[in-house]
């Protein structure tokens, strides 16, 4: 990899840098320079303490260089690829919001024109047989229709979803919220590995990071910014899925709710009035997805939006 990536992944060790600043700053022209140097595009609340924390560094910054140097010669070594803000096949739908990780970790493919037409089907791990039912019969369909169905490899709906998608011939996405070394739950591992045969399997993490109660909220906002739209198939008010349905909305993606869910559970019925929009079948998701050739144009939009700041 180029020097500047080296130099990303290094800026990532930086304590107190917030690794979404890392991603914006980087993604514009000479942005990794002007990190270096501690120089910053953005005016907000956080840049002052961005500024203390690389000047901080800065004695220590060559010791980080060869440890990123090393993350990627093992990952390489294990069959893992990166992607990062600074390449051309960071993911489309990524790119267009403002909380997006610097770099990927991925066994697998990707695939800029397959992935731009994807959606997550996601819900509790605790799913009833029903809604093991709904998340089989979304996701085949969808898979079906030509859509990439991505997922978080969660126990319950989540891992019936790729299975679905896998058994249907289609292809999968699963977004990790641990190191792709890591995965977890550990009874999924070998489903990770069906899953990058076809698919890829991602992370944000490094290779060898351990889940942790810190890793999955970021998973979500992840998953929801490498789709166009998620469905949530069967989730209570505590559940990460409703907190991915509220990431998407925020995202400016579709948040697709189960009729089902709706009429059993209140937040999801709230969640209508904030612009999610209620789905009996996968026709009523397909119809709102948005072409390839548009995606991309809001890629362009996005990365023309963060030149002009």
């Amino acid at each position: 990899m180029r020097s500047e990536h080296i130099d990303l992944l290094a800026l990532c060790r930086v304590e107190d840098l917030g690794w979404y600043l890392i991603a914006r700053e980087a993604r514009r022209p000479g942005g990794v320079e002007r990190l270096l140097r501690g120089e910053f595009t953005e005016a907000t609340s956080e840049i002052g303490k961005a500024k203390a924390a690389i000047s901080a560094a800065r004695r220590s910054f060559d010791e980080m260089r060869k440890w990123a140097h090393g993350q990627i010669e093992s990952a390489t070594s294990q069959g893992i690829s990166i992607t990062t803000v600074l390449d051309d096949d960071y993911p489309l739908n990524l790119r267009t919001i403002f909380n997006l990780p610097p770099f990927l970790f991925y066994r697998g493919k990707l695939s800029a024109e397959q992935d731009a037409r994807s959606v997550a089907v996601v819900g509790t791990r605790k799913a009833s047989t029903e809604g093991l039912k709904l998340a089989n019969r979304m996701a085949r369909m969808l898979a079906e229709r030509g859509i990439t169905v991505l997922s978080g490899l969660a126990r319950g709906i989540d891992t019936q979803a790729h299975v679905a998608t896998l058994e249907g011939g289609g292809r999968t996405v699963a977004v990790l919220g641990s190191g792709l070394n890591q995965v977890y739950p550990p009874e999924n591992k070998t489903l990770a590995e069906r899953i990058a045969e076809t698919g890829a399997v991602v992370s944000q993490f490094w290779p060898d990071a351990r889940p942790a109660t810190y890793s999955f909220p970021r998973r979500n906002v992840t998953m929801s910014g490498m789709g166009q739209g998620t469905v949530v198939v069967e989730a209570s008010s505590t559940s990460g899925a409703k907190m991915q349905a509220r990431l998407a909305l925020q995202h400016g993606k579709k948040a697709f709710l189960l009729r089902r869910l709706v009429t059993q559970q209140r937040w999801a019925k709230d969640y209508l009035d904030r612009g999610a929009v209620e789905v009996q079948d996968v026709d009523d998701i397909i119809r709102q997805l948005d072409t390839i050739e548009r995606i991309r144009a809001k890629s362009q939009q996005v990365q023309q939006l963060s030149l002009s700041l």
